[in-house]
């Protein structure tokens, strides 16, 4: 099939074909580019999947109204590069992203078309925005307080495993963001007297070594930083840290669907969902560097007790009142 092509779902049939320059439906008919960092059959269903719900909810309706070009990255960064820059040729209405991998390669894309980013890390610090309140420029979307939430993370773990010494941080060494808010937690985990053992993954094949390695040094917990490249590959990470029989936490739910201890984060699914709001907005004729960028507005905490049993740890009544879900 042409990469050009925009699929679209509606009533439960897949209409796909090429759009030719300057085609158009009857009635305008918008064109979002959804520019996906990471694996689609990991990713698509907490990501794209609650988009569309919230488009839908808007009124838009697939096929009628709205197109959607779906372009999935698979952990190729050159590859999101060459996605955005196509979506500028083929002039879609919106570029939607999310990360800051995804980010930049739409902003090195285009200075003019609109681009929501459904959540990143720290907007600022990525050079995303100007401010929070005025983005400025044709960019903007929602900030997930990654900084904040690794240490309530860390909070939990103290309460979580009995006397701990030493904790670990795995993060995508690709991901500058993410490699900044590792070196974070080592400060405050030095701070609070916490020995660091980091575990930096440059390459997919070098995961379950890396792991193995860190292992030696027994930290008594592993921190998983949220990246694309962390949530597509969920499952191999929690198998190869929990084989060492330690426990992980993250910030996705996914995580715990996937056997870690704890998850605490931003509601995922509500997030993108949230993101319709954005290209409503800026389809509406709204520009994008005057809304502001916004932060989440529901957490989440999920325990998985069956990992904790497995693990031969008691989770403080205290806690399980707090958790959203618990995991039998």
């Amino acid at each position: 099939m042409d990469r050009r092509a925009f699929i679209t779902v509606a009533g439960g049939s897949i209409l796909a074909g090429p759009l030719a320059a300057g085609a158009q439906p009857a009635g305008k008919t918008w064109r979002i580019g959804w520019l996906g960092d990471g694996n689609r059959a990991a990713r698509e269903a907490n990501t794209l999947t609650p988009l569309r719900e919230g488009l839908s909810e808007l009124g838009y309706v697939e096929g009628q109204n709205i197109l959607i070009d779906a372009r999935w990255s698979d952990g190729d960064a050159e590859r999101l590069v060459r996605d955005a820059a196509d979506f500028v040729r083929v002039k879609v209405d919106v570029i939607v992203t999310h990360g800051s991998v995804g980010a930049n390669a739409a902003m090195k894309a285009t200075t003019t078309l609109p681009i929501v980013v459904a959540t990143a890390s720290d907007f600022l610090a990525a050079g995303l925005v100007k401010s929070l309140a005025r983005p400025g420029g044709n960019l903007t979307g929602t900030n997930d307080q990654a900084a904040e939430t690794l240490l309530k993370q860390l909070d939990f773990l103290a309460e979580l495993v009995p006397r701990m010494q030493r904790v670990a941080v795995l993060w995508y060494g690709a991901n500058r963001v993410t490699s900044r808010l590792a070196e974070n937690v080592r400060t405050v985990a030095q701070h609070r007297n916490l020995a660091f053992t980091p575990i930096r993954v440059s390459r997919p094949d070098e995961l379950e070594r890396v792991i193995e390695t860190a292992a030696r040094e027994r930290p008594q917990a592993v921190i998983v930083t949220q990246d694309s490249w962390t949530l597509s590959n969920r499952d191999r990470i929690v198998h190869a840290v929990r084989a060492k029989g330690v426990p992980v936490v993250a910030a996705s739910r996914l995580f715990a669907d996937s056997g870690a201890l704890v998850s605490y984060g931003p509601d995922l699914v509500a997030v993108y969902k949230r993101a319709a709001v954005f290209v409503d907005k800026i389809l509406k004729g709204t520009n994008p560097g005057d809304i502001p960028v916004e932060q989440p507005t529901k957490f989440e905490m999920v325990i998985n007790l069956k990992t904790a049993r497995a693990l031969g740890l008691t989770i403080p009544q205290t806690l399980r009142l707090r958790a959203d879900q618990v995991i039998e």
